[in-house]
């Protein structure tokens, strides 16, 4: 019963029309909505836990103050879906691989769970590193800024949005290796491509470093580094399996020439 509402995974290889690729596509985004549903209400349950741990970073000297009726109410709903997306992101990963693995062969379909454990990984591991690195260094420096000007006071629904947009970001910066070697088996991009692009590349991760919340100089060169190893990461790991792959490539190439 179940089975009949979920998007069928087409073959590898076979053909479909743009309406039915918009139509899996449609139905893949409910399967990531529900699941984003169960998500929130378990999320919202535990948001005092939640928020009590995202004050964690946050100075002793420091207090969160709210100007409005409706601030406590709202702020915990943000806090809530963004949690609840952490929480659905192995759903959300699932889904993204199911409409794109009839790009690929069958027997590399078998691994997808094995990635979607890795990519789950990495995201914690992201997490974590930005809360106990980043972020207490972060807001060292920006709630002690010039303080000997301002009454610095921190408005507690700009302070949990700032806390879990960083740590979300930080989560999906680290998932840079399944991404890459996602275009690598795709053929999008090649390690020889990578590594002849790795000016251009530092580049843009340095403008994504600049683009996400924290600002400081502290904090956006302890998100800059990482970002650089996990691309070296990157491109090594597309050497390694691009050689495996290849194979398969190279079979693809000899049948399509007796065709």
């Amino acid at each position: 019963m179940v089975r009949r509402w979920l998007p069928r995974r087409l073959l590898h290889g076979e053909e479909a029309t743009l309406v039915e690729h918009l139509d899996e596509l449609r139905t893949r985004l409910i399967v990531v909505l529900i699941a984003l549903i169960p998500a929130f209400l378990v999320a919202f349950v535990f948001h005092e836990q939640i928020m009590e741990w995202l004050t964690g970073p946050l100075p002793n000297n420091k207090k969160l103050v709210t100007l409005g009726v409706t601030e406590p109410f709202t702020t915990s709903v943000k806090v809530s879906l963004i949690a609840g997306l952490a929480l659905a992101l192995p759903v959300v990963l699932w889904q993204v691989w199911a409409f794109f693995a009839p790009a690929v062969e069958p027997h590399f379909q078998r691994v997808v769970l094995v990635f979607v454990v890795i990519a789950t990984t990495l995201f914690a591991t992201g997490v974590v590193f930005m809360y106990y690195v980043v972020l207490p260094r972060a807001l060292d420096f920006l709630t002690s800024y010039d303080d000997d000007i301002y009454n610095i006071q921190i408005r507690a629904s700009y302070y949990y949005n700032f806390a879990a947009l960083t740590l979300l970001a930080g989560g999906l910066a680290f998932l840079m290796p399944i991404f890459v070697l996602g275009l690598v088996r795709l053929r999008v991009l090649t390690s020889g491509r990578l590594r002849s692009n790795r000016r251009i590349a530092y580049v843009l991760l340095l403008v994504f470093a600049i683009l996400l919340p924290t600002v400081d100089p502290v904090s956006l060169a302890f998100e800059v580094v990482p970002l650089l190893l996990l691309f070296e990461l990157s491109i090594w790991m597309s050497v390694l399996m691009e050689r495996r792959w290849r194979r398969g490539w190279d079979e693809e190439f000899a049948e399509a020439g007796l065709q």
